[in-house]
Formats: structure tokens, sequence, C-alpha cells
């Protein structure tokens, strides 16, 4: 049995120290929790081979195989290549597995390719986004959701991404029923009203949910092709200071959001504590240091923002802090 372990190369390479002396749990990353039948397939027959026959599937759309032996993690990773190539994960050497786990798995809801509330593909746009940020070892994590429904709980995350759609209103079309109205009255936040037979809506107010749309039997709504998105940063949980991220950019476009997250891992580079455990540090307390303009100047380096964009100047967190005040009240 192997008694020697070194930790921090094993988790660099997406296996888990266990609690089990000799034994070790793969960390399979599935960006966008999107995996074919064939991949699960060769995810059991690892588990099965190599591990105690179970499966974990983790919060962040993961999948963690116990029970390998430590001596097996060069043949699991043999077996785990098929997996990282149909899953798209970038690469350099093909015999040695996955190369980083700092940046965690990116966490996406099934968007529009099922859910009729969907502003946009959440899994093409959370593949896309885990090909320009991984392989690397600094501790980020991004998840995006269709919609302000947020089902996959971007609000704890680093950056979380939410689908907006700018709605199309063809009068033509409306029959004034009034549904758009009523079910924005229900599931959103009252940007519509009836006046004169004709829908009007209150653009300061509208959060671009798409509710009208979905509910509009005539298509009289129908959704913007040009996608846009709200911009939510440093969610996190944790033992000091947890807290629910909060918005810094509305009507933000694609290309300008992946800039910034690419952009985020320089401004890491440059401000992270020296000390920090294992090399990991959330960003937030490392702009808590150099505060938020550094921040801002850092990440929209080279960034050119669409016209529509709204930007929040300041951006003010809240959340418990243990550190500073353990009652209860």
């Amino acid at each position: 049995m192997i008694q020697d372990v070194n930790v921090k190369a094993l988790k660099k390479n997406a296996f888990r120290y266990s609690k089990v002396r000799g034994e070790t749990a793969s960390r399979i990353r599935i960006p966008g929790g999107l995996v074919s039948a064939k991949g699960m397939a060769r995810i059991v027959e690892i588990a099965e081979e190599f591990g105690d026959g179970q499966i974990f599937l983790t919060n962040r759309q993961g999948v963690e195989i116990p029970g390998i032996k430590l001596e097996d993690m060069p043949k699991v990773n043999e077996k785990l290549q098929a997996i990282i190539e149909d899953t798209k994960i970038n690469q350099e050497d093909t015999a040695d597995g996955y190369l980083a786990s700092g940046t965690r798995n990116i966490v996406a809801c099934p968007g529009k390719r099922l859910c009729p509330f969907g502003c946009y593909d959440t899994t093409a746009f959370a593949q896309r986004m885990d090909q320009a940020i991984f392989p690397n070892n600094r501790h980020v994590k991004v998840a995006f959701t269709g919609c302000s429904n947020d089902c996959a709980h971007v609000a704890l995350n680093d950056f979380g991404i939410i689908g907006m759609t700018e709605p199309q209103y063809d009068p033509a079309r409306c029959i004034g029923c009034g549904q758009c109205v009523k079910w924005c009255q229900r599931r959103s936040v009252s940007a519509l009203e009836m006046v004169n037979g004709k829908v009007v809506r209150n653009e300061d107010r509208c959060i671009g949910c798409g509710v009208c749309v979905v509910y509009c039997p005539t298509r009289a709504w129908t959704k913007n092709p040009e996608h846009y998105f709200r911009l939510k940063i440093f969610g996190r949980t944790g033992k000091q200071n947890p807290r629910m991220a909060e918005d810094w950019l509305r009507w933000v476009d694609e290309e300008s959001i992946l800039k910034i997250v690419k952009n985020t891992y320089a401004y890491i580079e440059e401000y992270i504590n020296p000390n920090a455990p294992e090399g990991k540090e959330h960003i937030d307390y490392i702009v808590d240091r150099t505060g938020f303009d550094e921040f801002v100047k850092w990440v929209l380096k080279d960034v050119e923002l669409p016209e529509k964009c709204q930007q929040a100047q300041r951006v003010y967190w809240g959340g418990k802090r243990y550190d500073r005040d353990n009652e209860l009240r």
C-alpha cells in the first residue's frame, strides 16, 4: 500500500484525498451538467472496476467516484480520457487526466434547450466558458441560469450569469386579452400595463425575464434574438461571511462576460495572498484588500460593454459576519 502521498499533486489531478487510508475519489468535470449516455456508461464502468461501485452526484453537477486505490490512479486516468474528450475539456497531455481542479465545475440549468422560460442556451455558454478558463487552479466558481428564476442558484457563485431578453411587442398581433399583464404581475415584477387596449412595458422596471412571451397566446410578444445577461458577482459560502451575489452589470453581452471572467485570473495572480491556504482565496476577499475600483480596472481591460449595458458603480454585500459576531438575534 502507498503510504506517502503528495496531496497537492493529487488534488491538482482532480482526485479527492479520502479519509480512508490508501483510497481516493476521482472528480469528473462535466461543464454545464451535460454528459452523453456513453460518457455516463464509462463513468459507471470506472466505478465498478476501480471504485466501490458507487457514484456521487455533486452539487456542482460533477461526478465523484469513491473507493479508488491510490495505486490505480494512472489506470483511472487512462479510462477517464474518453470522458474528457466527450465533454471537450482542455487538455495538454492525454495521459495525465485532468490538469487542474481549483476552478470548479461550471454549473448550468437546462436553459432554453428544455425550459420555456430559458432565455438562452445555458449549456453552450457554460461549455464555452470552460474552454476559456480551464485548466486553472485558482479558486473560481461560475454558474449560468436561463432566467430570473435562478434555478441554478448562481447567486452563490463568484460569477452568476442570468439570462435576459428584451421582449419584442407587435401591437398588430395583440388582442388585448391581458394575459401578459396578469402573469407579469403574478410571476414577475408588474412591468406591464394595459393602456387603451394595448400593452405598455415599463423599461426601467422590466427585468427581461420573458414571462410575457411565455404566456402570450398570439405571439404578440417574442424574445429578442440578441442575448443579454445580468452579471451577479461574489456570492459565497464559508465560515466567515457567507453571502449572496449582487448585481453588477445588466443587459451585458456574452463576449464581455467571457473577457471579464478571463481578466479576473490576471487580477488574482497580481493580488492573491501568497500565504493563502493551498493557494486558494475567494476573489472577493482580494477585492476587500485592493478596493472595488482596482478590481473593475483589471477585469474591464479591453472590454467594450454594450451601449445599453447598465453598470453599478458601487456594489455592497451583506451576509452574516461570523468572524465578527456569532450571536443569534
